[in-house]
């Protein structure tokens, strides 16, 4: 008979599984008529840091609250101002405003909506499973983010090409009802609440504080968070070029658009099945940084490709998402593992904060740089980057300790 905690996880993935493949899909249909609309770089670049930089900026905050309030209502709330910001850009376009200026500003109400439910959601996994499974249940959560990203991607290019961008929207409206609906049948517990004034904005900055001195005094952690913002500083622009490089190095179009983002999302599935099915004795860390020297080689080599190759880049876009699974499997695992569920709420804000912020930099020098110079130089450059950074970080003693500190505690 499945356990009561095996009972309230798999509802809540029933329903962030419907929210996920609805996002994806209109996700991708907005990247698909951005590109066909602009063709430009610099117009996703733009698209990619609205949908971003207000998360990043209110993180910390949100952060600081999420560990206050009620973790349930917290992302009830937080899905249904996405949603109806959503809402709001469908009828905008159903109206006939279809401008992109409307678009950066609806994908910035979305961020900050996602700055409530994102760390809500990875603080409330340690609240509902037992330690020792958090990496499967993390692989596991991989493996439906991965169908998200494979069916998402198909459904969203089918969606694009019969419908118009405005009704392609209400899909994700749908999504996020039935992600609230699933979160009234599941009890979630909390961390009992400091008992101090919320509105205290001197309380606010001391509990960010000790988030953030939650993660300094860790020094392998602390490693973990830079090297990771480091490669996310990498990453980031390529995931958002990755439409571009189909268009422009291999000459594809939607249907060749959607086979990248599927094979991505089929690697990343792979990924979180072995993760899920397998329990690996090796540590979660060595985990991370071999994904950094997977990812990282993946981009370098797909850069080095000619236009006559596309075979080989969806075969490296797999490989790049099988390392990527691993990575964020890994590297969740370590913090939930690592930080006190009470704080688990402001550490994942803060860390999305500090990675994004930079990134917005990254982000556009690269669509500059990317119509200088071309995609697949870029591709090369921060390939080699991210691949540096894995074998810097086999090179890092206290962070190559991070999990047998845990072990040696547990004897």
């Amino acid at each position: 008979m499945m356990s009561s905690w095996k009972k309230r996880i798999t509802i809540l993935w029933i329903g962030q599984f419907f929210s996920l493949i609805s996002s994806s899909a209109v996700g991708f249909a907005i990247i698909i008529w951005l590109s066909l609309k602009t063709g430009s770089a610099e117009i996703l670049v733009f698209a990619a840091i609205a949908g971003l930089l207000p998360q990043a900026l209110i993180g910390p905050f949100a952060g600081v609250y999420v560990d206050r309030w009620d973790r349930k209502k917290t992302m009830i709330l937080a899905d249904g101002f996405v949603a109806v910001c959503t809402l709001v850009m469908s009828v905008s376009f159903y109206m006939g405003y279809e401008n992109i200026e409307l678009v950066y500003i609806i994908l910035g109400l979305r961020s900050a909506g996602s700055a409530f439910h994102m760390p809500a959601m990875q603080a409330t996994i340690p609240l509902l499973v037992p330690k020792d499974e958090l990496l499967r249940i993390a692989g596991i959560s991989q493996i439906i983010k991965s169908v998200s990203n494979i069916a998402g991607p198909a459904l969203g290019a089918l969606a694009i090409g019969i419908l118009s961008i405005g009704n392609v929207l209400l899909l994700d409206i749908a999504g996020a009802i039935l992600a609230i609906f699933s979160l009234f049948f599941i009890y979630i517990p909390s961390p009992r609440p400091e008992k101090k004034s919320p509105s205290s904005i001197k309380m606010i900055g001391e509990d960010m504080k000790i988030g953030f001195m939650e993660v300094i005094r860790n020094k392998g952690l602390s490693f973990l968070f830079l090297y990771s913002i480091i490669a996310g500083f990498c990453i980031m622009p390529i995931s958002v070029l990755f439409p571009l490089m189909t268009i422009e190095n291999f000459h594809g179009g939607k249907f060749e658009m959607s086979v990248i983002e599927s094979t991505w999302g089929i690697g990343a599935l792979l990924g979180g099945a072995v993760l899920g099915i397998w329990k690996p004795s090796v540590r979660k860390v060595i985990i991370v940084n071999i994904s950094h020297l997977l990812i990282g080689l993946a981009f370098l080599c797909s850069g080095l490709l000619s236009s006559d190759k596309f075979v080989f880049f969806v075969i490296l876009t797999g490989v790049g998402g099988i390392a990527a699974s691993f990575y964020s499997s890994g590297f969740t695992a370590t913090v939930q593992e690592e930080v006190h569920s009470g704080m688990l709420g402001r550490v994942f804000a803060m860390y999305f904060s500090i990675e994004v912020l930079p990134t917005m930099l990254g982000l556009v020098c690269t669509g500059f740089i990317a119509d200088l110079i071309g995609i697949g130089s870029v591709f090369v450059i921060l390939g080699f980057t991210i691949f540096i950074i894995g074998i810097i970080s086999f090179c890092t003693p206290s962070l190559m300790n991070l999990g047998k500190v845990v072990k040696l505690g547990k004897q």
